[in-house]
């Protein structure tokens, strides 16, 4: 069943996030029903609208988002729409991280760097340093970071726990995860800002396979 939020913010909101998955879905970074983006509620952060389940995100519409408790990624409410499979994952990077939104996408350049540096049973990093682009990550240092590559596996929720885990240890790192094999997520203070840092992260993840040197590869 479709969800409609009762508010105006949330209306607003539900929109927004519409409209930012048809412009990565125009890109190419969210072919078929891949990909899914969350924000929380303006009126109730404790709450967070993501897109639905199974959704081509080039006919999305307001009416195709699902609301979750954002701790936890649960519906909130009954007899809606089955929400994204990775929701858990929105959920840690909310409940670790504070952002307000988050965005998974199946950029192509991000995709051969977390193919390249996964490990198979662990968490791995790739340095990126000197890029005038890592100023709009917004690090504490932006001469340098370690973007994380986390496992793929079966189990969403086991990713969503190690996301969880890693994300607490390593306050300082970046606002984005590589997936192996998979894609990136990223996150922000609003959708705009998660957007804005996913597009920095996709162009370094470009230099990195274009330049055609040996990538820096650290395992946990």
């Amino acid at each position: 069943m479709s969800y409609v939020p009762s508010t105006v913010a949330g209306k607003r909101t539900a929109q927004q996030l519409a409209d930012v998955s048809r412009t990565l879905y125009e890109r190419g970074w969210m072919p078929g029903t891949s990909g899914n983006v969350s924000v929380r509620l303006p009126d109730d952060p404790g709450r967070a609208l993501i897109t639905a389940s199974g959704r081509d995100k080039g006919e999305l519409t307001a009416r195709d988002v699902v609301e979750v408790d954002a701790r936890t990624g649960r519906a909130s409410r009954p007899g809606q729409n089955r929400p994204s499979a990775e929701t858990s994952i929105h959920a840690a990077v909310y409940r670790v991280t504070g952002a307000r939104a988050v965005i998974h996408v199946h950029s192509p350049y991000a995709t051969v760097v977390a193919h390249r540096a996964a490990a198979l049973d662990a968490v791995s990093s790739v340095r990126v340093d000197r890029f005038e682009l890592l100023k709009g990550l917004g690090l504490k240092d932006p001469t340098f970071t370690d973007l994380p590559v986390f496992p793929n596996w079966p189990g969403v929720d086991r990713i969503a726990d190690d996301v969880a885990g890693h994300l607490a240890t390593y306050r300082e790192g970046p606002p984005g995860l590589l997936l192996a094999d998979h894609g990136i997520t990223t996150w922000g203070d609003s959708l705009g800002q998660a957007k804005n840092r996913l597009e920095c992260l996709e162009s370094l993840c470009q230099l990195l396979v274009i330049s055609q040197s040996e990538l820096h590869v650290s395992r946990a």
